[in-house]
């Protein structure tokens, strides 16, 4: 897994950024623990894997 940016992770998974953040929500908590803010452009890799576990994006 690489860093992404948030446009990529929501052009793998066919949505906008908007709907992919809207679809985070419910993960809230983990995603705050794994340390991801809001305002992030760039995702780490450990939470890209999260993210495309979650929501079965390809990669």
């Amino acid at each position: 897994m690489k860093a992404m940016s948030k446009q990529q992770l929501a052009d793998a998974a066919g949505v906008s950024v908007t709907t992919l953040m809207n679809w985070c929500k419910a993960y809230r908590n983990e995603l705050d623990a794994l340390g991801m803010r809001l305002n992030m452009r760039v995702l780490p890799p450990h939470i890209v894997k999260f993210i495309a576990e979650k929501f079965c994006i390809e990669l």
